[in-house]
């Protein structure tokens, strides 16, 4: 795992209003490690139920121009079914249009995260920093897990979170059940503030004692 950026505390809103958007890269370099990509990201939808007062949006980019946004879902169930029906598809990344999609998610109100998890970019970094700095004037994090060690990914993961006061991770095979402890650990962040962290710190999750190390307390 590489070293995470510092974050802040979300804003506190009412539990009915507080949102997380969870976007995918579903280009086809992804398509070796999708299915177990898939099951470990049911953990976080699970995590989520079980808090209560969180809604997720699920968005993926894939092909050519192809970029998707579902509505924004409280059952995992549904969104469980969701990314079943969501494969891989040969293109270029689309992370500028994610990033977009969460500031407009932003100002509507309730988004305490964006979640990204993908492999490569293939976009301007410049004008991803741009974005990710408009989030950082709504005061949304962006906790970016990256699959392998892409040195670019790296290099622009790394700068989106720290410009939102996020987190970049990378994770592979060997550190899947990692991640897993730590998509849950977002999911309770962005349902619970700091209080749903800690209570799922104390749980014996890693993933979460790991993100409330690296909270900023300002």
């Amino acid at each position: 795992m590489t070293q995470a950026s510092r974050i802040a505390p979300p804003v506190q809103t009412t539990p009915a209003t507080a949102r997380l958007m969870f976007a995918l890269d579903a280009t086809m370099s992804r398509q070796p490690t999708w299915d177990r990509a898939r099951d470990l990201q049911a953990g976080m939808f699970e995590e989520a139920a079980r808090l209560g007062g969180l809604a997720v949006r699920l968005v993926y980019f894939r092909g050519l121009d192809e970029c998707r946004a579902s509505p924004w879902v409280e059952d995992p169930r549904r969104l469980a079914g969701l990314m079943a029906k969501v494969g891989c598809e040969g293109g270029h990344t689309q992370i500028r249009k994610v990033l977009s999609a969460a500031r407009e998610a932003a100002g509507a109100g309730g988004l305490k995260a964006l979640v990204y998890v993908g492999d490569c970019v293939e976009e301007d970094i410049d004008l991803l920093c741009a974005r990710a700095g408009e989030l950082a004037l709504l005061g949304v994090p962006v906790f970016l897990f990256q699959e392998g060690n892409d040195p670019v990914a790296a290099r622009a993961f790394g700068e989106i979170a720290r410009l939102t006061r996020g987190v970049h991770l990378a994770f592979d095979h060997r550190s899947a059940a990692e991640l897993a402890g730590l998509l849950r650990a977002v999911a309770a962040y962005a349902a619970g503030g700091l209080g749903g962290l800690e209570q799922l710190g104390r749980r014996g999750n890693a993933g979460a004692r790991l993100l409330l190390s690296h909270i900023s307390p300002g």
